[in-house]
């Protein structure tokens, strides 16, 4: 199993739109790829000497191919909704993660 887990740094003045869209579309659609199995939202505690609020949203794949195809497919599409919404309010750090076990 592979995370695909996205960090994302938000202006407070964007905090309630953007929770409200990822929840009711950002994290549907991404799940309606096919290539999801799940998704979680965590707020980030600590703070960021830049200000902003953090988010960490992870999303789980079955294996590094399918979140290739994911890539391949679907990341330009998704990612410029984000932008065209919130534009420079928000700031996204990409990483993948593998799962070696689970507890």
């Amino acid at each position: 199993m592979y995370i695909y887990n996205v960090t994302i740094n938000i202006d407070p003045s964007i905090q309630h739109s953007w929770l409200e869209w990822m929840q009711n579309t950002h994290i549907p659609d991404m799940l309606a790829t096919g290539k999801f199995s799940q998704a979680k939202i965590c707020r980030v505690l600590v703070e960021e000497e830049t200000g902003g609020i953090t988010y960490a949203v992870q999303y789980q794949a079955p294996d590094r191919d399918t979140l290739q195809r994911y890539y391949q497919e679907d990341a330009a599409r998704l990612r410029k909704d984000s932008m065209e919404r919130f534009g420079d309010k928000c700031v996204a750090f990409r990483t993948e993660l593998e799962i070696i076990s689970q507890h």
